[in-house]
């Protein structure tokens, strides 16, 4: 079990361990074949660079960058909410080339999402799936108030309540604490759904692939592990 992270400022270390080409992996190996413990070493230590001021890719998105990230060798893929604020490059201070991003309301799963999963941990050899979870999700609370109410959304927007609901009926929807309780519930079902998937249980129990939980706080720019329940 991974533990429970909080973030510290960041420090000499995390400034200048690895440079625009992410985590280095042995004997020339590319980023991708890192494994999920130096995958989420990466991850974090941007988010420290992120929170410090001190990015070393900052918003650097000109076609320029583009071009010389050459061939996509990405080291983890991070599902996350479709929430404005949380643009997950830049508040783990990535590049071109260095993780994939999948974003839905609530980073709820669909088959596309598992497929995208599953595609780019079997072809691309990704091991780290962070599943990221954020204060004062939208999409939660309308699943709390379609739960208090008793009045689903119509549309698809129903179907991202219903994919919602189980955690907030874990939780209780009239729990005073409601939110940032279904929230965290949300990311670690998310997480738990993932590891049973037909092309990710395998590496997961043999380690070399893992699937964490993390959540991000929109007011100070922090990412914390998830404790999943393992």
């Amino acid at each position: 079990m991974l533990p429970v992270v909080p973030l510290l400022p960041a420090g000499p270390a995390a400034t200048d361990a690895r440079g625009p080409a992410g985590p280095e992996a042995p004997d020339g190996w590319p980023r991708a074949a890192c494994r999920p413990g130096a995958a989420l070493a990466e991850l974090l230590a941007g988010n420290r660079r992120f929170v410090s001021g001190r990015p070393l890719h900052g918003h650097d998105v000109t076609a320029a960058a583009a071009v010389a990230s050459g061939d996509q060798q990405p080291y983890a893929v991070l599902l996350g909410c479709i929430d404005s604020r949380v643009p997950l490059e830049a508040i783990f201070d990535q590049t071109f080339g260095s993780i994939c991003v999948i974003r839905t309301g609530g980073h709820v799963l669909d088959r596309a999402v598992r497929g995208s999963i599953e595609y780019v941990v079997d072809q691309l050899g990704v091991t780290l799936v962070m599943v990221l979870g954020h204060e004062r999700c939208g999409a939660v609370a309308s699943t709390v108030q379609s739960l208090r109410t008793g009045q689903r959304p119509g549309g698809d927007l129903g179907y991202l309540v219903d994919r919602i609901a189980p955690a907030v009926v874990e939780v209780g929807a009239h729990h005073p604490a409601v939110h940032p309780l279904a929230v965290r519930r949300h990311v670690r079902r998310t997480v738990r759904a993932l590891r049973t998937e037909d092309l990710l249980a395998g590496p997961v129990t043999t380690g070399d692939v893992d699937v964490v939980g993390a959540l991000y706080a929109l007011d100070t720019g922090e990412v914390t592990l998830l404790d999943d329940g393992r």
